[in-house]
């Protein structure tokens, strides 16, 4: 079941199916994000950066599975979430390449959506 599918199942509203999507490209991004680091080695490998960046793509995926079930709790895990996407973000743009730069905007696309979905809109 594709999660437009799941979402026309269980009801999911227009704002969380933009910020499922939203978390699932930031944990596709921050994945291929951490690929990249390691590949230029040096401040870009440090076991923080990428570490961040781990909990970041991991905490999205949870949001976005929390969502696609209709947990009532997504609202915890979407306030977690933009926290984590906020200093991920913050993170990233240590760094002048435009690969990091992509990955703090999806990180605040992330952040931001994942806001509004912890206040219960």
């Amino acid at each position: 079941m594709t999660h437009q599918t799941m979402a026309a199942h269980t009801g999911v509203s227009n704002d969380m199916e933009m910020c499922i999507e939203v978390c699932q490209e930031c944990h596709a991004t921050c994945l291929e994000t951490v690929v990249h680091c390691l590949s230029m080695g040096g401040e870009h490998a440090t076991p923080e950066h990428i570490g961040l960046m781990l909990d970041c793509a991991d905490i999205c995926r949870l949001s976005a599975d929390f969502m696609l079930r209709g947990s009532a709790r997504h609202t915890l895990t979407c306030a977690t979430c933009a926290e984590i996407c906020e200093a991920c973000a913050v993170e990233c743009d240590r760094f002048p390449d435009e690969f990091m730069k992509a990955c703090a905007m999806v990180c605040r696309r992330c952040a931001a959506s994942c806001r509004e979905m912890a206040a219960g809109a």
